[in-house]
C-alpha cells in the first residue's frame, strides 16, 4: 500500500480522456429545438483535472486528441485551466477527439455522446515514457481508458510505474457501457485494476457491474476495502455514499439542490475529494467537500467551467442547509 500522506504535495498526474461538450443554449432548451449552443472543456479526466487547479492544485493530464480543430479547442481550454499537457499527444489520421451534445435540463434530459473512433483510445505507453511519477502526490485514472487498445495498455504500464514509484493511485471506475465489448469484460478488468490501486471511486451501478450484480455492488465495494484497497466510495445519488476502510464504514448524505442537469457531479466529487485530501483534510471531511462539490456544479451549466474554486465551495457549504441524514 502506497503512503496516501503524498497526496499532501497537491500535485496530480491524471489519466483519461478529454473532450468538447456542447450545450444547448438558454439552459433548459432542447437540442432538437436549439439555434445556438455553447461549448466547453469536457470528458471526465480532463473534468478532475480542472477540479483540482480550481483548488489550488496541480494537474497534468495524460491523453491524445484529434489535431484538428476540436482537438485544438481541447489544448486551449486545458491551457485556460492551467491543467499541464506535456502529456497530451496530438494525432493525425481518422480518430476524433470525443464530443458530447448535453442538455442543461433535468426532464427527459439527452446526452449524446460521440466516441467512434476516440482519439483518447490511441494513447501509446510511449507518450509518457519520459513522465517522472516519483515526482507527484497521486496518479489519478479513469476507467474509460481501459475499455479500449492501446489505452488499455498504456494504462496498465502507467499503474506499474506508479506502483514502482510508489505513489498512492486512484480510480475513478467511470464506466461507460458503449465503450465495451460486454459487461462482464469491464468487471473484468475494474476487477483486476480495483485490487491495484489505493483508492477507489464508483457509484452502486458500477460496482454492481464490477459484482455481476446490483444487488451486490455494495458488497464487493465493501470486499475491496478488506482485501486491501485503503479507500472505496460507493455512491449511491441521491441517497448520499458510503466510504469503506479496513477498520470503519463512513455514510454521508448529499447536499441538496435544485439541478439543473444530471452530469458532471462524479467528475466534481472526485476532483475536490482529492484536492481537500491534498489540503490535508481527514477522510470524511473530504468525502463531505466532495458532495458538495456535485451539488454545486449540477446546479450550473458546463461541467469544467461549473467546478468551484475552495471559495466557492466553502461559501456554497456554509450557506447551504446542510447534509442529509445519510
Amino acid at each position: 500500500m502506497a503512503d496516501l500522506s503524498r497526496i499532501r504535495r497537491n500535485k496530480f498526474i491524471v489519466l483519461g480522456r478529454a473532450g468538447m461538450d456542447i450545450y444547448p443554449d438558454p439552459p433548459g432548451t432542447r437540442t432538437k429545438e436549439a439555434s445556438q449552443f455553447y461549448a466547453c472543456l469536457g470528458g471526465s479526466s480532463a473534468n478532475i483535472a480542472v477540479a483540482i487547479t480550481r483548488h489550488g492544485g496541480i494537474a497534468d493530464l495524460i491523453t491524445s486528441v484529434s489535431d484538428d480543430a476540436v482537438g485544438h479547442f481541447v489544448i486551449n481550454e486545458l491551457d485556460k485551466y492551467s491543467v499541464g499537457r506535456d502529456y497530451v499527444k496530438l494525432i493525425d489520421g481518422e480518430v476524433r477527439t470525443s464530443l458530447a451534445v448535453v442538455e442543461s435540463r433535468v426532464e427527459d434530459h439527452q446526452s449524446v455522446i460521440y466516441r467512434n473512433g476516440a482519439a483518447d483510445f490511441e494513447l501509446n505507453s510511449i507518450d509518457f515514457a519520459s513522465l517522472d511519477f516519483s515526482a507527484y502526490g497521486a496518479f489519478i485514472l479513469t476507467g474509460t481508458a481501459l475499455a479500449g487498445e492501446p489505452s488499455r495498455t498504456a494504462t496498465l504500464d502507467a499503474i506499474r510505474l506508479a506502483r514502482e514509484a510508489q505513489l498512492p493511485i486512484i480510480f475513478d471506475i467511470d464506466y461507460r457501457p458503449y465503450s465495451w465489448s460486454s459487461g462482464e469484460e469491464a468487471a473484468s478488468v475494474y476487477s483486476e485494476v480495483a485490487r491495484l490501486c489505493d483508492i477507489v471511486v464508483g457509484n452502486d451501478d458500477e460496482f454492481g457491474v464490477m459484482a455481476n450484480s446490483y444487488e451486490n455492488g455494495r458488497e464487493f465495494a465493501q470486499s475491496l476495502a478488506k482485501s486491501g484497497v485503503s479507500d472505496v466510495i460507493y455512491k449511491m445519488g441521491q441517497l448520499g455514499s458510503v466510504t469503506f476502510t479496513q477498520d470503519q464504514t463512513i455514510e454521508t448524505g448529499i447536499f441538496q439542490v435544485e439541478a439543473l442537469k444530471p452530469t458532471g457531479a462524479g467528475d466534481a466529487f472526485m476532483g475536490s475529494f482529492v484536492a481537500c485530501l491534498a489540503q490535508g483534510l481527514e477522510l470524511d471531511e473530504a468525502v463531505k467537500r466532495g458532495s458538495a462539490a456535485a451539488a454545486y456544479v449540477v446546479a450550473r451549466v458546463g461541467c469544467a467551467p461549473a467546478m468551484p474554486t475552495t471559495e466557492q465551495l466553502e461559501d456554497f457549504i456554509q450557506h447551504h442547509s446542510g447534509l442529509t441524514a445519510a
